[in-house]
């Protein structure tokens, strides 16, 4: 008899306690036996492409495929300091009369507000901006150079046709020392010519990767290149460690940008040999842009010999039949003539 009661009391008090449940209005939860954890999302970030600046080596977020832009610029003495001079990729020393050298501004990366002065073009300045697919531009010409010119040899522009409108005369500086375009004029002249201005030609440039991989030569911290026995046309460069660039300086003048005052600052010198042969009674040259020969290279603090070659119009360093690598930044291209050798115009120190 105990043990049946005790069951059924037992029964009764479950019974009671579903009926207490059932109309309870609270909701019967399930215990919770730890932190709930949330579903991390993680996004993938889009891989940046990098573009190569291709005179430069410079790598940009960018491509940029505008065409180059060579300009002849004055490199007298009072056309010093020039406008421009700091953006452009790449620059061209060559003799004009005699020792007096004229400079070709290639710009590509960038197209300043204000380039100059600007100067008359010779035969063979024209003959590099053909090879380089350049949209040219200068003001004057030699009687070769008006032939070419005016044969529409290469898309162009000149002062002589558009003095006043597309190029203006600075107030401060005299004739011919004085005259000046701007980039947005180089893109009318391109326009008012039919002239494309997108890149018809990939680059015939390779770089490094980076300056480490340029470490083979022989120390040269200090470089100093000269047309003549005139310090006005000698130019002298000192390496700056820290930067990895070069500093370039004329009779003891910093090579700077009369726009922003900016020094050029460059990753590359090259000195390319070859014939010069006075035409006439101006001390106008013709200089042998065909034939090759020896060469020089100045980068990353070191020197080394090269060669220079005519590949498909375009003049090129080599070394053992292969286009040499240049460090990603500026370079400076210096041409000097055979008579008396880079041996006697070219010297460095460690």
């Amino acid at each position: 008899m105990r043990r049946k009661w005790k069951g059924w009391f037992v029964g009764l008090t479950a019974a009671i306690l579903l009926l207490t449940a059932c109309n309870n209005d609270e909701e019967v939860k399930e215990p919770v036996t730890g932190p709930l954890e949330e579903e991390e999302i993680v996004q993938e970030e889009e891989p940046v492409t990098s573009y190569a600046a291709p005179f430069t080596g410079i790598l940009s977020e960018e491509e940029t495929t505008r065409r180059p832009v060579l300009v002849t610029i004055n490199n007298h003495p009072l056309a010093r300091p020039q406008s421009g001079i700091s953006d452009a990729d790449i620059v061209y020393e060559l003799a004009a009369e005699g020792n007096v050298t004229r400079l070709l501004a290639l710009f590509q990366s960038e197209l300043p507000e204000e380039i100059g002065p600007v100067r008359s073009a010779r035969d063979y300045f024209v003959h590099i901006s053909k090879g380089l697919d350049a949209f040219y531009v200068a003001h004057g010409y030699s009687p070769d150079a008006q032939q070419l010119l005016q044969s529409n040899f290469v898309d162009n522009v000149n002062g002589m046709q558009y003095d006043g409108t597309l190029f203006w005369r600075s107030k401060d500086r005299r004739a011919p020392h004085n005259s000046y375009i701007s980039g947005e004029n180089i893109l009318a002249g391109a326009e008012k010519t039919d002239s494309t201005m997108e890149m018809d030609q990939p680059s015939p440039f390779s770089f490094h990767e980076s300056i480490e991989d340029a470490k083979i030569g022989d120390q040269a911290s200090t470089i100093t290149v000269s047309y003549s026995a005139d310090p006005k046309f000698t130019s002298n460069y000192s390496y700056d460690v820290l930067n990895g660039t070069y500093e370039r300086t004329v009779n003891d003048v910093l090579t700077i940008d009369k726009v922003n005052d900016a020094p050029v600052e460059l990753s590359n010198i090259l000195v390319f040999e070859t014939a010069h042969r006075t035409i006439d009674n101006e001390g106008r040259q013709a200089v042998d842009l065909e034939t090759g020969g020896k060469g020089m290279l100045f980068q990353a603090g070191l020197v080394k010999a090269i060669e220079w070659e005519n590949k498909d119009d375009i003049l090129m360093p080599m070394e053992n039949g292969s286009p040499v690598k240049l460090v990603p930044g500026k370079t400076w291209i210096h041409i000097v003539s055979t008579k008396p050798g880079m041996d006697q115009s070219v010297t460095f120190m460690p």
